[in-house]
């Protein structure tokens, strides 16, 4: 029984040295490879050693077989692809995903006959849409602003970040939260600022396969306070105001001089005028009583006086009253 177990043991270890040895003739790289939905990836199996057939298993299903003695390839369609690698030794198969799809993604399996088969890992991530909700806003000086972000089916949850005025926005004043759409992802992210000057807005979204993050901006607008308008005018008003006021009191004090300058004249017309309206009494008394012509000879005298006239003379006197 112990010779039995002794030599089970001997041949499980040379077993296991082979398949140590053979597993080593066959390499198969990269084991792990994450990229972008719709793009193209590539394995390579280097095979040391004689070998036939090489075929290629993608999510389970046998997509591609090499004959290496034929120098032929059988792809399943037009989205698997291999060739020998550049050195010509067709000890190297380049296999190629193309536009690789999300049901691409889980074990990339390549089988050598003769050979352990090998087994990679494949990553795909699928690039989705973002928006900031609302559009451009208008905001007064010191308000806070709002943002919203909405990314939608992306895969996995995309890194979402901010800019303003192409300047990074600190994490805190954000927050963003993840739900499930099926087989996708969509978040949404909140940004709160505040409103100090003109500023660009920028939310952006990004994965590991994606050379630059795509992103959607929006303008902010900030005016100034009506407070601000507001001071403005009351010390416009205050100093018009103060300004008046001076005006009033210079324009008072030049008003009562001027009449205390003209206070006596007034008094000397005053004085004028009634010494001129007494003269018109008395003009007037006169002109009633009148005044009599000495020379004054009434007209019977002056017939008998001129007796001795000429005919066709008569001599007329006339009495004038002043």
């Amino acid at each position: 029984m112990i010779a039995s177990w002794k030599l089970c043991f001997s041949l499980m270890s040379i077993c296991s040295l082979q398949c140590r040895v053979v597993s080593q003739k066959l390499q198969l790289e990269p084991l792990n490879s994450t990229v972008l939905q719709d793009s193209d990836v590539q394995f390579n199996a280097t095979i040391q050693g004689d070998w036939e057939v090489t075929t290629w298993n993608v999510g389970g299903i046998q997509v591609l077989t090499v004959v290496n003695s034929l120098d032929s390839i059988i792809p399943s369609s037009d989205r698997f692809s291999a060739r020998f690698c550049l050195n010509g030794s067709k000890g190297c198969v380049e296999f190629t995903i193309h536009n690789v799809s999300r049901t691409d993604a889980g074990d990339v399996v390549c089988t050598v006959q003769g050979y352990q088969p090998l087994k990679a890992q494949l990553y795909v991530q699928e690039r989705g849409t973002v928006s900031i909700l609302g559009g451009d806003v208008t905001k007064m000086q010191g308000e806070q602003a709002e943002f919203e972000c909405l990314t939608t089916a992306w895969f996995p949850t995309p890194t979402i970040s901010w800019t303003q005025n192409d300047q990074t926005v600190d994490s805190s004043l954000y927050n963003t939260t993840s739900l499930t759409d099926g087989d996708s992802f969509n978040s949404t992210t909140i940004l709160k600022l505040t409103a100090v000057s003109n500023t660009r807005v920028k939310c952006l979204a990004t994965l590991s396969t994606l050379a630059t993050p795509q992103s959607s901006s929006v303008y902010m607008v900030v005016v100034p306070k009506p407070t601000d308008w507001t001071v403005l005018i009351a010390v416009v008003v205050s100093f018009g105001s103060c300004a008046l006021l001076v005006l009033l009191i210079i324009g008072i004090i030049f008003c009562y001089k001027r009449r205390k300058e003209k206070e006596p004249n007034y008094q000397d017309e005053m004085r004028k005028v009634k010494t001129q309206s007494q003269l018109s009494v008395i003009n007037t008394v006169e002109q009633v009583t009148g005044q009599v012509n000495e020379t004054y000879e009434p007209e019977n005298q002056s017939n008998h006086t001129n007796v001795g006239l000429k005919p066709g003379f008569v001599k007329h006197r006339h009495v004038t009253i002043v």
